[in-house]
């Protein structure tokens, strides 16, 4: 296995250890998200390789990035990959499971925006790799634990990013719903132009308001990216 890491334009993961490797859909995600200019705390759930951390604290001046990482070995190379880089003071990295963090930390910290790339194939799917089956697995973090949780985490202003398949929105919006939490924007992602849509990125916040609603197509042809997402992941990708 190459132990090579994967480079981006300021930062660099390191990620031989996880059994997630760097995707899509985390970079997306992370470049994707509105930053408010007064988010001052960013929590990353299910951090992984540390990726969606890194791109918070490359795009925000927040002083308090947080991630939480399950996964043993993803959790030491997460650390690892954040005291590597340039904002290695502002990003810290819990090794907990999310329902334990937020019972621990309720009282403690408020989150301006919460981050996620949830786990999302359900128990029926299973590889030979345990570690890459959790990592991908809803039991690991159920829709109804990050919402729950994401509840007593978020500070007044606060706001919940994730990227889910398209097949789950309506029941994650149903079940959001049930914490009060509504959808400010929604993105549905596809391949090509002609693909069916895949993703879809949501921000959900505290008010319910008129939802935005738009669509990414990611390349015309294979290796022919669109505009609207080399502007999206251009600050990140060496070669975009």
């Amino acid at each position: 296995m190459s132990s090579k890491p994967f480079k981006f334009k300021q930062f660099e993961i390191h990620q031989d250890r996880c059994a997630m490797k760097i995707g899509t859909d985390g970079v997306l995600l992370g470049a994707w998200v509105d930053l408010l200019e007064d988010t001052d705390s960013i929590l990353d759930v299910g951090t992984g390789t540390g990726v969606i951390a890194l791109m918070m604290a490359q795009r925000s001046s927040a002083q308090l990035i947080d991630a939480i990482e399950i996964d043993e070995n993803a959790y030491e190379q997460a650390v690892e990959n954040f005291e590597h880089s340039d904002w290695g003071d502002r990003l810290f990295c819990y090794h907990a499971e999310f329902g334990e963090f937020v019972e621990e930390m309720q009282d403690e910290e408020k989150y301006d925006l919460i981050i996620s790339n949830p786990p999302f194939y359900n128990s029926d799917y299973k590889t030979a790799s345990e570690a890459r089956d959790m990592a991908r697995f809803q039991d690991a973090l159920p829709f109804r634990l990050l919402l729950e949780g994401a509840t007593y985490l978020l500070s007044e202003k606060g706001r919940l990013a994730v990227i889910i398949p398209k097949s789950q929105e309506q029941d994650f919006l149903e079940l959001a719903g049930d914490f009060n939490l509504f959808p400010e924007k929604i993105t549905y992602v596809k391949g090509t132009p002609t693909s069916e849509i895949k993703r879809c990125l949501i921000l959900l916040g505290l008010e319910p308001i008129e939802v935005l609603k738009e669509e990414l197509t990611i390349e015309h042809k294979r290796h022919q990216y669109t505009t609207p997402y080399q502007k999206l992941v251009a600050p990140f990708y060496l070669k975009m």
